[in-house]
């Protein structure tokens, strides 16, 4: 078995679709469904039950998917030893926002714990740029939330959030249990500077123009609301202040974290850190 293979394999088995699985990869679908069809033959057995609606994996894929995954880590591994003693042994990671997110936590202790030769260096940024960097060269990849224009970039999500709205707390709507994004309708949105991705900008404004505050941090963000009664969007489970509030949008699409770095890199540090950062996130 190659390597090649086992890498289409565990993102057909990730993916649970052939079609988005391609497009992860960058490739066309035929030939990853013929380098699946192959490598079945050479299995001896089905790994993949076929729908129209996607796949599920066989008993015997489930095998080969714990395998392939242990085997391309460690694949993975001999090419960062290898960039190590070579010199290549920094990473530069972008993260947005708030570090406080328990999946950065878990990341970097599992990072840590594999790539103890690795020099990583975090580049915090503010919310006027949801790559974090990573356009200019400022970064090797970012920890972020989409959306954004992912033009030339490689975007893996790693998990989604629900969304809320934050008010203060003796706002009358922050006693509701659930909102409706047109209950905010006559109110004051905290919008980013000019300039800011147009994509990112109409997520976070519920997908329409608005007017309010321009901010770049979430500190700002947090004391539009307290000072000026400003409202805006968070992803639900992050602590706030007391005097502050968030209440479930049941129209919202959820806020997905991801990882994107540029899709020309070939650095092999990348590989492993989505690898890590892929098993981080699921648990």
């Amino acid at each position: 078995m190659e390597l090649r293979t086992l890498r289409y394999f565990v993102a057909v088995a990730e993916e649970l679709h052939f079609g988005r699985a391609a497009t992860r990869l960058h490739m066309s679908q035929p030939p990853l469904s013929r380098a699946i069809k192959q490598l079945e033959t050479d299995v001896g057995a089905p790994l993949f039950t076929r729908s129209p609606t996607g796949v599920t994996l066989t008993a015997v894929g489930s095998v080969l998917l714990d395998e392939a995954r242990a085997l391309l880590d460690h694949a993975d591994r001999v090419r960062v030893h290898v960039s190590a003693a070579a010199g290549v042994a920094t990473l530069t990671i972008g993260i947005l926002g708030d570090g406080t997110d328990p999946g950065v936590a878990r990341l970097a202790a599992a990072y840590r714990r594999s790539h103890p030769g690795i020099d990583i260096r975090v580049r915090d940024t503010d919310l006027t740029d949801p790559t974090c960097g990573l356009r200019a060269g400022l970064v090797d990849i970012a920890l972020t939330r989409a959306p954004f224009d992912e033009t030339a970039l490689t975007v893996r999500q790693l998990r989604s959030d629900p969304v809320g709205v934050v008010l203060r707390a003796d706002d009358p709507l922050a006693r509701r249990e659930r909102l409706r994004l047109a209950e905010l309708d006559d109110r004051r949105w905290f919008q980013f500077p000019q300039g800011t991705d147009p994509a990112w900008q109409s997520y976070w404004n519920g997908g329409r123009p608005r007017r309010g505050p321009v901010v770049r941090a979430v500190q700002e963000c947090l004391q539009a609301v307290l000072w000026n009664g400003t409202v805006g969007l968070a992803p639900l489970g992050h602590d706030l202040p007391a005097e502050l509030a968030v209440v479930p949008l049941i129209d919202m699409p959820p806020s997905r974290v991801v990882a994107v770095w540029n899709e020309a890199d070939t650095n092999p540090l990348i590989r492993s850190f989505i690898e890590t950062a892929t098993a981080a996130y699921r648990r």
